[in-house]
């Protein structure tokens, strides 16, 4: 295939052996991710909100029994376990899911005033939920998304991923942190900017899939992601050492910054399917 034909969007089969190495990949990954995004949201409610506390907590616990199980497994283990671990962990994500959106509706209609979980945040924490479970059904099928389609779809969705996270740390700051407030604001337009770019390439599919376009899509979006990931790794030091002033919690600090390590892992797995060249260190 030259670099200017269209890619093919044939259906792509997982093998056996990919299947179960990706599905315990995405579970430990995801599963940490929802593990803390339950202790997020509890510090969030009020202490009147005894319920929903206790709904936090019944999910912290679920995801971290679901994390430490993860690690029983290996890549021997049987596909058909994988399987059924993947359909379990797919309902719990569901469930998760369900108490965000739930969460989402009381704030929106002014049920939780004085708590502390930005309508924001809890949408952004949802629509990870979504990912995940969609990410296990799809895996149990036993297929992956077409490459092209792959790319652009994963790019749309983490792109705006990182751009809600800088619209957090931006407003997380205390607002005297004047040059890392406005360093987080330069992040959030910059990945608005990449979202909207993102969204344009969507819909000009299927033209847009090109290995010349997608190839310059990721080179791009590398870049910015690699400068956000130092800028939350440096946030991160910063706030583990008490050197700067904010409500953030160190565990939301290392939080952000794994997922944006994610997003590079994914983009350089694109590049390698997609040009067969190892991807050049930024």
């Amino acid at each position: 295939m030259t670099g200017h034909e269209e890619i093919s969007d044939r259906d792509t089969q997982i093998n056996p052996a990919l299947f179960v190495s990706r599905s315990l990949d995405e579970i430990r990954f995801w599963s940490r991710i929802m593990k803390e995004h339950s202790l997020f949201l509890r510090l969030g409610f009020r202490c009147e909100d005894t319920q929903l506390i206790a709904e936090a907590n019944n999910f912290y616990h679920v995801f971290e029994q679901i994390e430490q199980r993860s690690h029983a497994f290996n890549n021997q283990t049987s596909p058909e376990v994988i399987r059924k671990f993947n359909s379990e962990v797919q309902q719990a994500a569901t469930n998760i899911f369900a108490f965000k959106r739930k969460v989402l509706g009381l704030i929106l209609t002014c049920k939780l005033p004085g708590a502390n979980n930005f309508p924001l945040l809890v949408d952004h924490t949802s629509r990870e939920a979504n990912y995940f479970r969609k990410r296990l059904i799809e895996l149990n099928e036993g297929k992956l998304k077409p490459l092209p389609d792959a790319i652009i779809k994963e790019n749309v969705f983490f792109l705006r991923i990182m751009a809600d996270h800088a619209k957090f740390i931006g407003h997380l700051l205390d607002p005297s942190e004047r040059k890392l407030v406005d360093l987080a604001r330069n992040f959030s337009n910059d990945f608005d900017e990449l979202v909207f770019q993102a969204r344009d390439i969507e819909s000009m599919s299927p033209q847009s899939k090109t290995v010349p376009l997608l190839d310059q899509f990721l080179d791009q979006n590398r870049v910015s992601v690699v400068s956000l990931k130092d800028f939350k790794k440096t946030a991160r030091e910063l706030i583990e050492e008490c050197k700067i002033k904010s409500i953030i919690h160190p565990l939301l600090a290392d939080h952000v910054f794994r997922e944006a390590e994610r997003f590079l892992e994914i983009i350089d797995m694109f590049e390698r399917h997609l040009t067969g060249v190892k991807p050049r260190s930024i």
